[in-house]
């Protein structure tokens, strides 16, 4: 997938104007922040599994190296193989000469944000081999030839009749007035059209939430069962995940699997959990008779012992996008690349280069909700001010941008001036403001006021009524002084 994060303002714009996709990403947040709530508030211990889990994650990231070399040596001793991948083209060779070397025509896929960060698909197109996406969102979205909008929900920006008018179009075998008017008929028809996929795939991708370095398993954690029959009905198994997602042992996976599923989409548990272990033993009834594990770094490597570590504490459960009021005014696309939201702020620019994507971390009103609903408790917003440093630093910003910053700077460093300054300003901007006491166009303030009035100020500023609080406080205090001086004497 090309990125197109340079151009989020643009995106952003376009988005705001689609009214579809402003009712969308409206009843998203609203929905899924209260059941979220709901679902924290059931479970009395949270904060606690929070700081456990941010506290295991660090502990990994510490000896990551270590952690992964025991992953890799169970995989190995339970028969299974593991294709160690630098660089997203490494990835896609390695998947390649394992669908190449069994002959596989089509491949069946679970839900795997990293092969959308590899740009999979169209790589196993152009090689000749089909890939179909099981996942229901992801399905419909390969139909339309989309990108995900969403990292746990990737079709969360189509309404029902964009589904429905897409399954007539791309299903023409069928009766073309067939009823497709509620989600149970357009479930039923996805897994109709899925099924003779699932048994005739040569090779099944997924993806992994987590890899477990104490019994070489990988885990799928997924509400719809498109991942087990995708990993178990055909002839080899591959996963593709990342260097980040190893945690230490089976006990440490059983506190994530508290916080994702009601971080994610505030359930108590998701309806499958799926730990795979190797290929199918003697004695099995199912599984893969392959079981390969490519592990992807692609820039990853690089953030350990830097100052924005954190970032790959990630467990993907899409909370911070959720809760993020950026998020849920343009939605996903506007992003421009694979991982969107605050997440996508803070990663991208690890992954693919500042220079690429220095909108991004400028997409934050740095409220700070994200941080306050991460379940690991990333510092997103310290990592978003931290790029966008680095873009300063480099002088990615437009010169007047930066002859703004640095004229800031040095008023703020003159208090006295800058109060005398922002009082007169606010003073100004009250006046213009005028009976509405609202501004519909402000000097260098454009990308507000283009969608929306500036609320004009009202009273004296900041700085002036702690002056004058102050002033009332120590005349209390020696009125107050004086009246127990007088007592005393008495």
């Amino acid at each position: 997938m090309q990125p197109s994060c340079s151009s989020f303002k643009q995106q952003a714009a376009q988005a705001l104007r689609d009214p579809k996709l402003q009712g969308a990403f409206g009843k998203l947040g609203d929905g899924l922040q209260a059941r979220r709530a709901a679902a924290v508030g059931q479970l009395p211990e949270f904060e606690a599994l929070r700081e456990d889990a941010r506290r295991i994650k660090r502990r990994v990231m510490s000896d990551l190296d270590t952690w992964l070399e025991q992953f890799e040596q169970k995989v190995l001793g339970q028969g299974g193989h593991i294709h160690w991948a630098s660089t997203a083209d490494d990835a896609r060779e390695a998947i390649l000469a394992i669908c190449q070397r069994v002959g596989a025509k089509t491949v069946t896929k679970g839900k795997s944000m990293v092969t959308e960060e590899l740009g999979l698909n169209d790589y196993l197109v152009d090689q000749g081999i089909t890939p179909v996406e099981t996942d229901l969102g992801e399905y419909i979205l390969q139909l339309r030839r989309e990108a995900p909008s969403h990292i746990v929900m990737p079709a969360v920006h189509l309404a029902q009749d964009d589904i429905e008018r897409t399954f007539v179009e791309s299903h023409p075998q069928l009766p073309p007035d067939r009823d497709l008017s509620t989600a149970e008929s357009l479930v039923a028809e996805a897994r109709q059209e899925l099924r003779e996929h699932f048994f005739k795939a040569d090779v099944g991708i997924t993806g992994a939430n987590f890899m477990i370095a104490e019994t070489g398993s990988t885990v799928i954690v997924t509400n719809e069962g498109n991942g087990d029959l995708t990993q178990t009905l055909a002839r080899v198994h591959v996963v593709v995940t990342t260097i980040e997602r190893v945690i230490p042992t089976l006990e440490d996976l059983s506190t994530f699997l508290r916080l994702l599923p009601r971080s994610a989409t505030g359930q108590e548990a998701t309806a499958y959990v799926t730990l795979s272990s190797g290929p199918k033993r003697e004695g099995d009834m199912h599984g893969p008779e392959e079981f390969h594990v490519v592990v992807l770094d692609n820039g990853r490597s690089e953030l350990l012992g830097s100052e924005n570590q954190d970032i790959l504490n990630c467990i993907r459960c899409g909370a911070c996008m959720n809760h993020c009021p950026v998020y849920g005014a343009v939605g996903g696309h506007a992003y421009g690349w694979v991982y969107p939201g605050p997440l996508g702020a803070a990663l991208t620019p690890a992954l693919i280069g500042v220079e690429k994507s220095a909108a991004l971390p400028n997409a934050s009103t740095f409220c700070g909700q994200c941080v306050a609903v991460c379940p690991v408790k990333i510092p997103l917003t310290d990592i978003m001010r931290r790029w966008r440093v680095r873009e300063h630093g480099k002088k990615m910003t437009s010169p007047l941008a930066r002859a703004g910053l640095s004229a800031w700077a040095w008023l703020a460093s003159r208090p006295a001036l800058y109060r005398k300054f922002t009082g007169l300003a606010a003073w100004g901007m009250a006046l213009c403001g005028g009976r509405r006491r609202r501004l519909s166009r402000m000097p260098l303030a454009g990308g507000w006021t283009r969608y929306r009035d500036f609320p004009a100020p009202e009273g004296e500023t900041f700085h002036a009524q702690l002056a004058q609080l102050k002033k009332r406080a120590a005349k209390t205090g020696a009125e107050g002084l004086r009246h127990e001086q007088g007592g005393a004497h008495e």
